[in-house]
């Protein structure tokens, strides 16, 4: 039967409905008023591998396709590193060994200036990523806790180094935060397609996996840079011996500690694996 009358009505309604009927090699091809082609009875239906194989470009096999299906999921992973979050988190990591420095060299009034600073683009890039859309990036949530540990670290070396934190206490930081640089880069490897190479490694603009600190962690972090201030300003405003810093020193182990079996229990849970959409 036709789609615009039965097949009696056929030959009156010809030309109303504007049916054509065509001969073809194997049977009849009805092109139908709503301009859709059907065959007829006994017409064989084309395979959807034939066609796409009919479709194909001579000299390309279906490894080409995957290989061209590889690279445009490959590009809805990549973005743009240079926004203005991740710009100060960079220039965070630059103040580090300015900071150091100027510790050792025991110039703690201007050392005391330019933490100061490095704590205003730590509140400003997180205040940027949260309120701007497009300045936020995979690549800021790696980098910003990166650039905390990286300037943290050096700040409590340091601080050793000039009598004003003990030792244990640094050691305990500096490992967890080793043991996390650690998991950051095993987490990069383990997220990057095939083929891993260390210039899609390490090529900023490709986002794989995204982290998010557990609260603790985000809490430890605060208590690290309150001693952190403290311990500068002790010598200028001679509280050295202070009890009230060495209590600091026990709830900063304790934190730090905490810190560091919440990323061992909540591993899994604090990684994001982007995946193309």
């Amino acid at each position: 039967s036709s789609a615009c009358g039965s097949p009696r009505k056929l030959l009156r309604l010809r030309k109303a409905s504007s049916e054509l009927w065509v001969a073809s090699a194997g049977g009849l091809l009805s092109y139908r008023c709503d301009g859709v082609a059907s065959r007829g009875a006994g017409q064989p239906r084309r395979s959807r591998s034939s066609d796409e194989g009919a479709s194909r470009p001579p000299g390309e096999s279906s490894e080409d396709d995957a290989a061209r299906a590889d690279r445009r999921r490959y590009a809805e992973l990549y973005e743009n590193p240079w926004t203005v979050p991740n710009l100060l988190s960079m220039a965070r990591i630059g103040l580090a060994p300015v900071l150091g420095y100027l510790i050792v060299e025991e110039d703690f009034n201007i050392a005391l200036g330019v933490f100061a600073l490095a704590g205003i683009t730590d509140l400003l890039d997180g205040f940027i990523a949260r309120n701007w859309v497009n300045q936020k990036s995979a690549l800021g949530s790696a980098l910003d806790p990166l650039a905390d540990k990286v300037l943290i670290s050096v700040l409590y070396v340091s601080l050793t180094y000039a009598n004003l934190i003990p030792v244990p206490l640094t050691s305990m930081i500096v490992v967890r935060d080793i043991a996390l640089i650690a998991a950051v880069f095993y987490v990069r490897y383990r997220t990057l397609p095939p083929p891993r190479t260390l210039s899609r490694y390490f090529n900023p603009c490709y986002a794989t996996a995204q982290l998010k600190p557990t609260f603790i962690s985000k809490m430890n972090t605060l208590v690290q840079l309150i001693l952190v201030a403290a311990s500068l300003a002790a010598p200028v405003f001679n509280y050295v011996d202070s009890v009230y810093l060495q209590a600091l020193w026990c709830i900063t182990a304790f934190t730090t500690a905490t810190s560091a079996y919440s990323y061992y229990h909540y591993g899994r849970k604090t990684v994001q694996v982007l995946k193309n959409k």
